[in-house]
């Protein structure tokens, strides 16, 4: 399916957004189209922005990115929000500089609300205002986030249903959405500021998975893979580097961090840890291909076919006039 609405059609040259669930192998084909259409890799995926975050997150290696450079990699503390907003303006920035000097750009990741800040624009939301936020954070320590949670279930019910009572960071930004706008945040959503990017022409290629139970097996893989590498190691030495680091925080909140979290507090056993984590994972590649779905793509490939880097090699040049 093609989605309508493009942002930037048919100006300037192509930029490829390669997209897919976790552990499609989405790395390994980036590069090779990288390589293959001299290009640079911006990411987009909202875990690898963070420093100090790497078993549980499967960044490009070192050597990977000797190899082809990449953008948008450990450009965040731990401790810090980076918004949908952010990232736009931060990718278009990487295009733009990697267009300068004469080269292709391929923006890879599973990271479905970047996807579709490039590709739709951004949502018409106020913007955040310091004065609002300090506001509210007094309020939330003196009543907690799940008070909080109760004042947004009164102006926007909506919202509130679908937020944890501690989620700190989207309830803050719903209720300083509230204030600023005099809307609920649920109303507003939809109504999109869609600007053309001027010289940047999006196509997209999407991988979608045939077998779920394959690409289950290859997510529990990953995830052993992750903890050999360290995962509850780091998260061990984050908290260490980083004494202000809790589970509210953005950062914590990725997929097998939190679950690693919850192992080192006591409160589930090795095996529950493992569990949750793999079960976690499979959940995020659901919606991730339910989004994938909705926003649409140029040219769809099996990343389960064994001629995936073939194929997807062959797509990438149609879709970038190679």
């Amino acid at each position: 399916m093609v989605y309508e609405g493009r942002i930037g059609l048919n100006k300037g040259p192509a930029v490829l957004l390669l997209m897919g669930p976790t552990a499609a192998g989405k790395s390994a084909l980036a590069l090779e189209i990288a390589e293959h259409f001299n290009a640079e890799i911006v990411s987009v995926d909202s875990a690898s922005i963070y420093q100090s975050m790497n078993a549980g997150t499967a960044k490009p290696s070192q050597a990977e990115r000797g190899r082809i450079p990449h953008h948008l990699i450990d450009i965040v503390s731990p401790l810090e929000s980076y918004s949908v907003e952010r990232f736009r303006q931060d990718a278009l920035a990487c295009v733009r500089d990697i267009h300068a000097r004469g080269k292709q750009a391929v923006l890879a990741g599973g990271t479905m609300m970047y996807f579709k800040a490039l590709m739709h624009g951004l949502d018409a939301m106020p913007e955040a205002d310091h004065d609002v936020r300090e506001a509210l954070d007094q309020q939330a320590k003196d009543i907690g986030w799940p008070g909080m949670h109760a004042k947004l279930m009164q102006v926007d019910p909506v919202t509130a249903h679908r937020l944890d009572p501690n989620d700190a960071q989207r309830i803050q930004r719903a209720l300083e959405v509230f204030a600023l706008a005099g809307q609920p945040l649920s109303a507003l959503h939809g109504r999109t500021l869609n600007k053309e990017i001027e010289g940047i022409h999006f196509k997209t290629l999407a991988l979608m998975p045939s077998e779920r139970s394959v690409l289950h097996e290859r997510i529990a893989q990953r995830f052993e893979l992750m903890l050999q590498a360290g995962l509850l190691e780091e998260c061990r030495q984050l908290r260490h580097d980083y004494p202000d680091l809790h589970a509210g925080l953005p950062s914590m909140r990725c997929v097998g961090y939190r679950q690693a979290l919850e192992f080192l507090d006591g409160k589930t056993d090795e095996v529950e840890f493992r569990f949750k984590a793999i079960v976690a994972t499979r959940q995020l590649a659901k919606r991730q291909m339910t989004w994938m779905r909705s926003l649409g793509s140029d040219s769809e490939i099996d990343p389960l076919t064994p001629d995936l880097m073939e194929k997807g090699l062959l797509a990438a040049g149609a879709l970038l006039g190679a």
